[in-house]
C-alpha cells in the first residue's frame, strides 16, 4: 500500500508541525485540520500541504475531509483538562480527556471505516493505562486500546460492525501506534518550563523529584511516525519512544539550571508536600504548571522497557546535544526565536 495522501489531526501543534514538514519535504500530500487556520500560517507556505478549519471532534467533519485520504495520523492529545481547578465548575462536568482521548478516537476509527482509509497512526504515550489512578493515562490507555482492538479485529475478520457502520469489504484498518516519553525540542512545554521557573525564583521546591525520565527529541519521534507510514514491518505494532538517557525529575531541572547558567537550590518534596503543591498549582491562574493529575501521572517511570526500535533506522538524539541551543537566551538567534514565539509568528 503506497501512501500520498495524508490528512492529520493535530498538525498544528508542537510535533505536528514537524512531522508535517518532514512529509511535505518528502512530497506527500497533507491535508491538516485545524481549529484555526491562523495557527498554522507556516505549515500553509509548504507547497504539498493544505490546512483546513474544521472542528476534529465533529464527526461529519472527519468523515467529508478523510475521504480520499491514504492515511490518518491522529496527534490530537491534552496534558491538562481545562476546567481542572474551576471551583465553580462541578466535577462532573470535567470531561475534557474524556473528549479529546476516548471520544475522539472512537470517531477517527468510525471516520476510517466510512471512508476506506485503511492506514492509521495513533499518539499515545508512555504510561497509558486504563487502570491508571492517572485521568490522563487512564484516558490514553482507554483511546489506545480502542485504536489497537480496530486493527486487530480487522486482521481477524473484515466484516465486523464499529457503532453500527460497516468498515468497506475488503479493507483492512493497519494500525500503528506510539508511546513517547516526555518529549523536548524548541518551542516544548516541559524544559522551556523550568527555564523560566529557575529565571524567576533564587530556590525552587520541587514536586516528584524522584520521577524518572526518558526525554525523546522532537524531530526524532517525527522521523517515527513519517518513516513507519509504508513499512509494513510497523503494521499492527505498538512502539515505545525514549531518548538515549534515564533522568530523574531533579536531575532534569539542575541540568536545565547549568545550561541557562541559573543553578538554583532545589528542595526535593516528599509525597505529601508533593501532592499538596500539585493540589495547590490547580487553582493558579493561567496555564497550569502542574496538577494532581500530574502528581499521579508520576508516579510510574516514564521510561522504555527497551530500547530503541529497531524498525526505525537512525539512533535518536541526546538532550545534550539539542536543547542547550534552544534553552539558552543570550544568543541572538535564541532571542529571535522566542520572538517569534511570543508574537505567534
Amino acid at each position: 500500500m503506497k501512501i500520498q495522501r495524508i490528512c492529520i489531526l493535530g498538525g498544528s501543534g508542537f510535533v505536528g508541525t514537524q512531522l508535517v514538514s518532514q512529509l511535505a519535504a518528502r512530497g506527500l500530500q497533507v491535508r491538516v485540520l485545524s481549529r484555526r487556520r491562523e495557527t498554522a500560517k507556516e505549515l500553509i507556505l509548504l507547497p504539498t500541504v493544505e490546512v483546513i478549519e474544521a472542528d476534529v471532534h465533529d464527526q461529519q467533519a472527519l468523515i467529508q475531509h478523510f475521504r480520499g485520504m491514504d492515511a490518518v495520523i491522529n496527534l490530537v492529545g491534552i496534558l491538562h483538562e481545562d476546567k481542572v481547578g474551576r471551583v465553580d465548575l462541578p466535577s462532573a462536568r470535567r470531561g475534557d480527556f474524556q473528549k479529546v482521548h476516548v471520544e475522539l478516537p472512537r470517531k477517527v476509527l468510525h471516520a476510517c471505516g466510512e471512508t476506506g482509509v485503511r492506514r492509521l497512526l495513533h499518539m499515545s504515550a508512555l504510561g497509558a493505562n486504563p487502570n491508571s489512578r492517572s485521568a490522563y493515562q487512564r484516558s490514553k490507555g482507554i483511546g489506545e486500546a480502542l485504536v489497537r482492538e480496530a486493527g486487530r479485529r480487522h486482521r481477524e475478520d473484515e466484516n465486523w460492525y464499529l457503532n453500527g457502520p460497516k468498515f468497506i469489504h475488503g479493507y483492512g484498518l493497519y494500525v500503528t501506534i506510539f508511546r513517547p516519553s516526555v518529549i523536548f525540542g524548541r518551542g516544548d512545554s516541559f524544559l522551556s518550563m523550568f527555564a523560566r521557573l529557575l529565571k524567576a525564583f533564587p530556590v525552587l521546591p520541587l514536586a516528584a523529584a524522584n520521577s524518572r525520565f526518558a526525554p525523546v527529541y522532537v524531530e526524532d519521534v517525527a522521523r517515527a511516525f513519517a518513516d513507519s507510514l509504508d513499512n509494513t514491518d510497523t503494521y499492527g505494532q505498538t512502539y515505545e519512544l525514549c531518548g538515549p538517557r534515564t533522568y530523574s525529575l531533579g536531575e532534569l531541572v539542575a541540568y536545565v539550571g547549568e545550561v541557562i547558567g541559573k543553578k538554583r537550590s532545589i528542595i526535593p518534596l516528599g509525597e505529601w508536600m508533593s501532592y499538596f503543591q500539585a493540589w495547590a498549582l490547580e487553582f493558579k491562574p493561567g496555564k497550569k504548571l502542574m496538577t494532581r493529575d500530574n502528581f499521579y501521572a508520576m508516579s510510574t517511570d516514564n521510561v522504555c522497557q527497551g530500547g530503541w526500535p529497531s524498525e526505525f533506522d537512525f539512533a535518536p538524539a541526546s538532550l545534550e546535544a539539542i536543547a542547550p541551543e534552544y534553552l539558552r537566551a543570550d544568543t541572538p538567534r535564541a532571542r529571535y526565536e522566542d520572538y517569534r514565539e511570543s508574537a505567534h509568528r
